[in-house]
């Protein structure tokens, strides 16, 4: 995956409270350029990193899912040279589903 940093991991940030948001209040709570932020949303969401929410299909609003979480604990390494960051996350994401698995 490509982000572009650092937008797409304040995006990530700013929904990581679980709260639904769209474009316009996020380009309002992260100082950017509304029509900028309705270009990332599409492309986190193609990642995997948001869903669209309802309550209607168009209603513009978006929350993270579980693998944004994780993008967004692992920013640091996003830029590290020596690490694989799509395999860091994969593993990440295997490691909580076992967890929730033995929890139950």
């Amino acid at each position: 995956m490509r982000l572009t940093v650092p937008t797409d991991f304040d995006i990530l940030d700013a929904l990581a409270d679980g709260e639904r948001n769209n474009a316009v209040n996020l380009a309002y709570l992260l100082d950017r350029d509304r029509s900028y932020i309705n270009t990332r949303l599409p492309v986190l969401t193609d990642y995997e990193l948001l869903e669209r929410v309802g309550p209607a299909p168009s209603s513009g609003l978006y929350a993270i899912t579980e693998k944004g979480r994780v993008v967004a604990a692992h920013r640091d390494a996003y830029r590290c040279e020596d690490v694989d960051f799509d395999a860091l996350v994969e593993r990440e994401l295997r490691s909580a589903a076992e967890q929730r698995i033995l929890a139950e």
